[in-house]
């Protein structure tokens, strides 16, 4: 199984990432989002923050609605756009 997941944040905000769970306190972020890209469809992929260099985030579990398996389409393109 792919550690590239699709992360549903609200709504309307779907990510594309890798997603690996980390050890910490209670009430810090406890999700590293590596290379994480905004996705709006197959052809509408881009970097969450373009203005940032970084490609690791953190994320706190509970503000992650769900989390699913992206299709292959979805994990070819995004290997695309982060390699």
């Amino acid at each position: 199984m792919s550690d590239i997941k699709c992360i549903l944040v609200d709504v309307d905000h779907v990510l594309i990432s890798k997603v690996e769970e980390v050890d910490v306190e209670i009430g810090q972020p406890n999700c590293k989002l590596t290379n994480p890209v905004v996705f709006e469809s197959l052809e509408k992929m881009k970097p969450l923050v373009e203005a940032s260099n970084d490609v690791e985030f953190m994320i706190r579990s509970e503000d992650i609605l769900t989390i699913a398996d992206p299709a292959p389409e979805v994990i070819e393109k995004y290997l695309e756009l982060t390699s």
